[in-house]
């Protein structure tokens, strides 16, 4: 029996240690996120990331030291006056150098850790003199930016984790370096420019982090918070939302590209163009084949990835195919759940969507897949609805 409990372990081993190398041989670093057995911190790439981590490692070296000299003189006490030896203990009450040795040292220490931290953490607050203001919105479960100031005023998009990526982590196959952190809609910012981050949230706590860039601030619903960044490498930087904002929290990635101020130029142009182009009357009276058309394009970037590109839903997600409220006559209601949310959260709010957009997605839902009602919705139904 042993011996065959040995096999056993040996195989299991062995298994394990299959599984960790194809896992190793799979995956490769990321420029600008984690990388494979990372133990540091993520290279900098903004001057506070820089000072974060020298205080890091000034910090554990401080320490280190303090551990190391605190402990090798109780450890000599120890063996060098024990009992056995006939160490006799000393007779005193007490010692005025000693008092003030312990007092004085630790003293130095804390001031010494403290001018560069103060200074740092200063530097992180001043949010001032920005080159361009962006305002990061925290939505279950993905972001929202608008452009408020400086070069690409009046932009606004919304990021979602790429479709791709959920599907491949529902059937549980990893896909990419970038698994899990690919968004649709990036962050675009200009190198070597002050960028000032406001965060805010829609629903529940969320927090816009990007280690690279050496920034966390939390978005908190009916709160406005700042910070800012610096980057001074061009390239792609990664982050997560860092507060446990609900079951789709680790799919709500950050991805920010930094590019040249030509390049930004050229993006900016390009945005506004698309944003024109997507600006729709919300009186027009749309047919209903041009409103499902654009519905499909709308659902396949926002909704597909927990009801399914066929509609059928998953566990707790419910099927939008074959729904009663879709097939519903009456419309008011589907309008209320998708501009409001619903299940407390579980189905989100996508009141940052346009008018158009949510008619169309609305109206895609109602006509596709086996709910042929011939129903349409139109803008300026939702228009009413907000009211």
């Amino acid at each position: 029996m042993k011996a065959l409990w040995h096999k056993v372990g040996q195989a299991g081993l062995g298994l394990c240690a299959a599984l960790a190398t194809t896992g190793a041989l799979a995956v490769n670093d990321l420029p600008g996120g984690p990388a494979v057995r990372q133990v540091n911190m993520h290279p900098p790439v903004t001057r506070i990331a820089d000072e974060q981590q020298f205080l890091h490692n000034m910090m554990l070296w401080i320490c280190g030291v303090i551990f190391v000299v605190v402990f090798s003189v109780m450890f000599y006490s120890i063996i060098k006056h024990r009992k056995s030896k006939g160490a006799k203990p000393a007779n005193f009450h007490e010692s005025v150098k000693v008092e003030i040795a312990w007092t004085v040292v630790p003293f130095l220490i804390v001031i010494g850790m403290a001018l560069p931290a103060t200074k740092a953490v200063v530097a992180m607050k001043d949010t001032t003199n920005a080159d361009l203001t962006i305002k990061a919105t925290g939505y279950q479960w993905k972001w929202g930016y608008d452009y408020l100031k400086g070069e690409g005023e009046g932009i606004s998009f919304v990021s979602t984790l790429d479709a791709t990526h959920r599907e491949a982590s529902d059937a549980g196959k990893p896909v990419g370096d970038d698994y899990l952190l690919k968004v649709d809609n990036p962050l675009v910012v200009p190198v070597d420019k002050k960028i000032r981050i406001v965060t805010t949230a829609n629903d529940v706590i969320h927090a816009w982090m990007v280690p690279a860039f050496g920034v966390k601030q939390d978005a908190i619903p009916g709160f406005v918070r700042d910070t800012w960044f610096r980057a001074e490498k061009v390239g792609d930087y990664y982050g997560q939302c860092a507060e446990l904002c609900g079951k789709e929290h680790a799919y709500m990635p950050i991805h920010v590209k930094v590019v040249s101020q030509e390049d930004y130029a050229k993006w900016v142009e390009s945005k506004k163009k698309e944003m024109a182009a997507k600006a729709d009357d919300p009186n027009k009276v749309w047919p209903l084949e041009e409103l499902v058309a654009r519905g499909e394009k709308v659902y396949a970037a926002n909704c597909a990835a927990c009801h399914k590109a066929d509609g059928t839903g998953a566990g707790p997600i419910k099927a939008l195919a074959g729904s009663p409220i879709v097939l519903s006559q009456d419309k008011a209601k589907q309008i209320d759940i998708v501009l409001h949310g619903a299940a407390g959260g579980a189905m989100p709010a996508w009141k940052q969507l346009s008018d158009t957009e949510i008619a169309a997605v609305i109206t895609y839902t109602k006509n596709a897949w086996s709910n042929k009602t011939g129903q349409i919705v139109q803008p300026a139904e939702i228009v009413a609805a907000r009211k």
